[in-house]
């Protein structure tokens, strides 16, 4: 056998081998590896969890109020229905459900905690990813041949901010809502929360009901859509079927609500805009300017609607306790923020939830063979694997419906592809495109047709996607439903290989 196919003594004296690894203990993870366990019994596996807990941005964030914005008939996993009444739920159930999930599937044992990616370098002779790991121990290494990224898109090392002029100049307490602190007392306190996504929209109701006063700071508007935290169907339908099927029927009809809407957006988006910012004057009432404060520049869906469970914002703000602010800030001063109209407002302490900052795969460094692969320079495939890089897939949802319907989809094509290689004796599935049509092309962002800074700050990192498929990004769930679940798995652009090292150990074997 050719020698340098092994990898340096060095390097294998501490690593474990193992068929499949998955990074990433939430949402995701904990679902890929139950689908894993279930439909590939025959691999070995574990999974690397930074942390030392389970539940990924449920056991993260902190802030009072933490809640899904998205129906738990959506967001749970289509093989663990969802029991709860209240269907838009708190971060501490969602948590729950993850950690029940996982207990019921005996996943805790196959988890390693504290233990942080910082590299994978892809060895192509031995067909295997070499994987470097931050524990509290130094370094360690592992070895897998398959790798399932499900690390999530944002840092958990740092959140958003801008640079705002004088913040060091502000005498009460500054917080960004990744690193809410422990024991906050905001009773009574003048409170002023910047941004106007999800994380303001529910920071903004609950931290109402104990402060003085709310005020919600944004510089433009979010559409936003109220929506009963309790799913009444979906409630009664459990008491009279089995739970399985009753989950069954209500997960399809939200899926087909989401995709009804997010089409309207499409194709009329003003009609969407009309029913949408009536729905908010019918609310409110006359208390707010609605064309001001909740009537965006941009489309409906052209970045996330936020949602209103049980209309509690426009409840705080109909109480008094709390009001909405549409300006610029022109600096933050020792009591509060300075507005570019003139206005002041006072504040005891000022929440910045002005975003994530993402990164790509979890921010580790990717290799292959020793060089370093620009994701920025290759094409998706299918949205979830990368032209030129084998055996590895990364596990991202949707921005315009519920995350786990496409990361439960992703992890069922991911099973369906090792199975198929194990039955051919292939060790290695690389999407490659041929150099015409690298040439010809349409580039698109990885992420188009969706305005959010969050995601408009990064895409230039990201794969970029074309204008046919496989090398598009296709953010449907009902054709994605198809491509992962009923169309064939190889294709002229995923290529099917076996190692040189598979194939030259199986040689030996024959010549003896």
């Amino acid at each position: 056998m050719n020698s340098t196919v092994d990898i340096p003594a060095m390097q294998q004296a501490d690593a474990e081998a193992f068929d499949v690894i998955i990074i990433g203990a939430g949402l995701s993870g904990i679902g890929t590896a139950v689908r894993l366990q279930r439909d590939c019994p025959d691999r070995d596996f574990i999974l690397l969890e930074r942390r030392e807990a389970i539940g990924g941005t449920w056991d993260l964030f902190r802030y009072p109020g933490i809640r899904s914005d998205s129906d738990m008939h959506t967001l749970g996993y289509d093989f663990k229905p969802w029991e709860a009444e209240k269907s838009i739920a708190d971060g501490p159930s969602i948590l729950s459900y993850v950690n029940e999930t996982a207990d019921e599937h005996r996943l805790r044992e196959r988890i390693r905690f504290s233990q942080k990616l910082l590299g994978a370098d892809w060895c192509s002779e031995r067909s295997q990813w070499q994987l470097t790991v931050e524990t509290p121990d130094g370094v360690r290494r592992y070895r897998c041949g398959f790798l399932m990224m499900c690390a999530g898109y944002y840092s958990y090392d740092q959140g958003y901010e801008p640079d705002f002029e004088g913040k060091g100049s502000f005498k009460g307490e500054w917080i960004h809502p990744q690193f809410w602190p422990d024991n906050l007392d905001y009773a009574e306190k003048k409170v002023v929360v910047i941004g106007s996504g999800a994380t303001a929209m529910t920071l903004v109701p609950n931290m109402s009901r104990q402060a003085a006063h709310v005020t919600m700071l944004q510089r433009s508007p979010t559409y936003v859509v109220s929506r009963p935290s309790i799913d009444g169907l979906a409630n009664w339908l459990r008491r009279r079927l089995p739970p399985k099927l009753a989950y069954r029927l209500v997960r399809w009809r939200n899926t087909i609500w989401q995709q009804w809407m997010y089409k309207l957006s499409r194709v009329a988006p003003g009609i969407l805009k009309r029913s949408l910012l009536k729905k908010v004057r019918d609310e409110i009432g006359e208390m707010v300017d609605v064309e001001k404060h909740f009537s965006p520049r941009y489309n409906p869906w052209d970045q996330r609607l936020c949602l209103v469970p049980d209309d509690d914002l426009f409840r705080a703000i109909q109480s008094g306790k709390a009001s909405v602010v549409t300006d610029h800030i022109e600096k933050i001063t020792e009591q509060g923020v300075q507005l570019v109209s003139g206005e002041h407002l006072d504040a005891d302490i000022v929440v910045c939830a002005t975003g994530l900052e993402l990164v790509v795969l979890g921010g580790a460094e990717f290799t292959l063979d020793g060089e370093t692969i620009d994701l920025a320079n290759e094409w998706t495939y299918k949205g979830m694997m990368c032209s030129n890089v084998p055996n590895m897939v990364h596990t991202f949802g949707y921005v315009n419906a519920s995350w786990t319907l496409r990361a439960d989809l992703i992890a069922t094509w991911v099973c369906r592809l090792l199975n198929q290689m194990r039955v051919t004796g292939k060790t290695t599935a690389t999407p490659r495109i041929a150099e015409e049509l690298s040439g010809s092309m349409s580039q698109r962002f990885w992420i188009d047709d969706f305005s959010a800074g969050y995601m408009q700050r990064v895409m230039h990192r990201f794969p970029k996607q074309g204008d046919q498929m496989p090398w598009m990004n296709p953010q449907n769930y009902r054709k994605d439903r198809k491509m992962f679940r009923d169309d064939p798995i190889e294709d002229d652009s995923l290529v099917l290989e076996r190692a040189v090292v598979v194939a030259e150990s199986a040689a030996l074997q024959e010549a003896s």
